[in-house]
């Protein structure tokens, strides 16, 4: 299999260096596609052989800029990086294993955070009844993963886009990620999808990954919006239509 690996820095030149420090110790991917959605105020480390640079005019949207980034993909894997995230062993084996199976589009490392605790990247689908027993202090809608040497994969509902290994022809298969959402809930949206045509979305809690989260929607009012907005599209999108994943144990989170 062969891998192409996107990757965006928003200004984020010194994070994006150190992932692609991190990348020198992995195995390589065929094709490096960075994609820099605003101006730079430092120099970006040198691309490997083959790799491509993309500098946005305008600001472009997560997903946007990923399917951007895809349109340069002719490899059979399209992996979906943030910049704030840090590779201490190189996870793209034990993922690119899971693909083995022909019906998993999608598989995801278990995050850590930079204290070695774990985040919430593998989830329940939300629905109005999960974010109202959340707001009252119940269950975030998380599954319950710890990092497991030599554990199976689960399959869950939706995974986090910090770090995303999707087959290529699935991602095609469902028209990547809608550019209707700019920022958040794309990677929510485009499991759903994902379920919805009959391909399998994995998370893998042998391999792990750490990332750096700025929680900036808890801090700025733009973000916040964007979050509002996003949220509400997807509830309009998705409401009342949500996929079964085979990892559902029927109820939890659906509301």
């Amino acid at each position: 299999m062969s891998l192409c690996l996107s990757l965006v820095s928003h200004r984020q030149a010194h994070l994006a260096n150190l992932l692609l420090s991190d990348l020198r110790h992995c195995r390589a991917p065929e094709r490096l596609v960075l994609t820099c959605n605003t101006h730079e105020d430092q120099p970006l480390s040198p691309l490997p052989e083959g790799g491509l640079r993309i500098d946005n005019r305008m600001p472009l949207g997560f997903a946007a800029n990923h399917n951007q980034a895809f349109t340069h993909c002719q490899e059979t894997l399209f992996c979906v990086a943030n910049a704030d995230i840090r590779l201490p062993s190189d996870p793209f084996p034990g993922l690119m294993a899971r693909m083995a199976d022909p019906r998993v589009g999608l598989v995801a490392p278990l995050v850590l955070s930079p204290a070695g605790t774990v985040e919430d990247n593998a989830r329940y689908f939300p629905t109005l009844g999960s974010l109202l027993r959340k707001a009252a202090g119940g269950s975030d809608g998380r599954y319950p993963a710890q990092p497991s040497p030599g554990a199976q994969p689960m399959e869950v509902d939706w995974v986090a886009g910090m770090f995303l290994l999707f087959r290529a022809e699935a991602f095609r298969d469902v028209g990547g990620f809608d550019d209707k959402f700019f920022l958040y809930y794309e990677d929510v949206d485009i499991c759903a999808r994902l379920w919805k045509a009959g391909w399998k979305v994995l998370l893998s809690p042998d391999i792990t990954v750490v990332h750096d989260a700025q929680r900036a929607s808890r801090r700025d009012p733009r973000y916040m919006a964007w979050h509002a907005s996003s949220m509400t599209r997807y509830f309009f999108k998705h409401l009342g239509r949500l996929p079964r994943s085979s990892g559902d144990p029927g109820g939890g989170s659906r509301g």
